[in-house]
């Protein structure tokens, strides 16, 4: 009787662990390159940009194109480890996690204006409605037009202080990239069209 109640308390145990896990959903998509394709893989994504766009007014080809160059749609993202002599390691590059890939800091203070106080970053609901905060207070705040892509994701990368200060403008490489977020952004929007989405 012992080692049956121990057993179910094992499996119990272990049931609770992992309903704690990740809520993942699964790998991203396998064409990164075609929103229709992503959103007919992952109808879920689809979902939370809309939920997004209907609570913020940003577009779901500008939430998309950032995700994608923030964490390729993959879930549990994170910075690379820092090494010092090549052998010890030093951290993470930042506490930058999940779609969005927010900081720690600034994913609390999201929690406490919107009250989302159980919002996870690995969860593309919470993740896209965290981007559509952020880029509505960018908008208030700086003037950034909600589907100004390029400008959204320059702020977005330097923070808002960053961006009004103009930090970007020493950063080449930034401004490359800023530029193909909003390539990638009317692509994606384009391509949703198309399909219907």
């Amino acid at each position: 009787m012992k080692r049956s109640l121990q057993s179910l308390m094992l499996l119990v145990s272990l049931g609770i662990l992992v309903s704690c896990g990740s809520r993942s959903s699964g790998p991203p998509p396998r064409n990164l390159d075609n929103a229709c394709t992503i959103v007919a893989q992952k109808p879920q994504y689809l979902r939370a940009f809309r939920a997004a766009e209907r609570r913020w007014g940003v577009p779901v080809h500008v939430q998309m194109a950032t995700i994608y160059q923030e964490s390729k749609f993959v879930s549990d993202a994170r910075t690379p480890f820092q090494w010092s002599l090549g052998v010890i390691p030093m951290g993470r590059q930042s506490s930058a996690f999940g779609y969005s890939q927010a900081l720690d800091g600034t994913w609390e203070e999201y929690q406490k204006e919107t009250r989302s106080f159980g919002a996870r970053r690995d969860d593309i609901r919470d993740a896209a409605d965290f981007m559509g905060w952020y880029m509505s207070q960018s908008n208030q705040r700086l003037g950034i037009g909600l589907a100004d892509t390029r400008n959204q994701y320059l702020a977005y990368h330097e923070g808002r202080t960053g961006f009004k200060r103009g930090s970007y403008n020493g950063k080449p490489w930034l401004l490359r990239i800023a530029d193909d977020v909003a390539v990638r952004s009317q692509t994606y929007r384009a391509q949703l069209n198309s399909c219907g989405a």
